[in-house]
């Protein structure tokens, strides 16, 4: 029987997960994100608000099919009271990091838990991120090296990797700027008998 289940794509999660000493299976989330944060976004909601409910989403869809606990877990991006999405192109990358360069930019993440359709645990975690004025010159030698980095990530950068040389000052939980807030998380799994105490 399954007892921990990652609902999420993303290899940066289950690769902290798994960092971190703990055994589970990874499922696709099954939630049309794009269109519920079209949805959450013209109604309104903060950015911090649509990552704790997609989290919570992912959560409880999956944990229908799964047996056992689920995790489901989202992040945003927020400058200047917007929410991004990922960019589509690499014009588009470039046209967001020269947006951000010199000023700050906050990351939401979002984790959650769900068993059987009950939504059991959630929490958010926000950073605060400020890159540094960097040049032209920089910014398209880093696109270059770092194209797939700058489209599969909200930011267009992989702050554990070269999009470091991006920032000047980051404030905030590491593990949640990497997209899963692990502390919290942790500490729930030990409470419900998944992680030893």
């Amino acid at each position: 029987m399954k007892t921990l289940t990652l609902a999420s794509t993303s290899a940066i999660r289950a690769s902290l997960l798994k960092a971190a000493g703990v055994a589970f299976e990874v499922v696709a989330p099954g939630v049309d994100e794009a269109t519920m944060r079209d949805e959450m976004q013209a109604a309104g909601i903060s950015p911090a608000g649509v990552a704790i409910l997609l989290a919570r989403a992912k959560a409880q869809f999956a944990s229908y099919e799964q047996r056992g606990l689920v995790i489901g877990a989202d992040q945003t991006l927020e400058f200047e009271g917007v929410l991004y999405n990922k960019a589509a192109d690499l014009a588009e990358a470039r046209a967001r990091l020269q947006a951000l360069r010199g000023r700050t930019h906050q990351l939401h993440a979002a984790v959650a838990t769900a068993r059987q359709g009950e939504q059991l645990w959630s929490e958010t975690v926000t950073a605060s991120l400020t890159m540094r004025d960097f040049s032209d010159a920089f910014l398209d030698s880093y696109l270059e090296r770092n194209a797939n980095a700058a489209l599969w990530s909200v930011g267009c950068y992989e702050l554990e990797a070269e999009g470091i040389q991006l920032f000047e000052r980051i404030e905030g939980d590491y593990f949640a700027i990497l997209g899963l807030p692990l502390t919290g998380l942790l500490a729930h799994l030990r409470e419900e008998g998944l992680v030893v105490q």
